[in-house]
């Protein structure tokens, strides 16, 4: 059975357990993750939206950032969205105040929408998909940089939304908020290919 959990220091964190409970079918569990050592017992993490300065103060002070730094060094697969995004990335555009995990190889443009837009939707063109997705944005950053080793996955304008790099798949939208599953078919998709390869 699947152990998935889902750090719930701040944000959507219900909604996202939901979801992944959905995409998972039964085929495993999804847990709340508020205090350290849980991590280290989980197949798969979920970093979510909400205050990216808050979960960054708490996940710091709680020691959780060591124990899902060292995850990811593992290969134990990553979904980070909206906050999430911003905190495992490299560097931040003019920002202080959050001191980011460095787990992707990304530079985050926090207001790249602009303060006007505070929220909207847009079909996006996503590699390896179909047919367009339909994604939520709340007051949503961008990935404005990338290195050589992440794999851009859509774009909405210039601003990237959706990347890849080894077991961190980072959203610039809310993935939990609608009632298509791909992006978590493809996270759980990234588990099985971990546990076939023995990771």
């Amino acid at each position: 059975m699947l152990r998935i959990g889902v750090i719930a220091l701040q944000g959507d964190v219900s909604e996202h357990v939901l979801a992944m409970e959905r995409a998972l079918q039964g085929k495993g569990e999804v847990q709340a993750v508020r205090t350290p050592g849980i991590i280290p017992g989980c197949d798969g993490l979920v970093l979510p939206g909400g205050e990216s300065t808050t979960i960054s103060k708490q996940l710091a002070s709680s020691e959780m950032a060591e124990e899902l730094k060292k995850a990811v060094y593992a290969g134990v697969p990553l979904l980070a969205t909206c906050a999430g995004l911003v905190l495992v990335s490299r560097e931040i555009e003019g920002e202080m105040r959050v001191k980011p995990l460095g787990l992707m190889d990304t530079r985050i443009g926090r207001n790249a929408f602009g303060p006007q837009r505070e929220s909207f939707e847009a079909d996006l063109d996503v590699k390896g998909f179909d047919r367009p997705y339909r994604a939520v944005f709340i007051r949503a950053p961008a990935i404005v940089r990338v290195g050589e080793g992440v794999d851009v996955l859509a774009r909405v304008g210039e601003n990237i939304v959706a990347a890849r790099q080894n077991s961190i798949m980072a959203l610039a939208f809310h993935p939990e908020l609608t009632d298509d599953l791909r992006f978590h078919d493809i996270f759980l998709k990234m588990l099985e290919e971990r546990a076939i390869s023995g990771g």
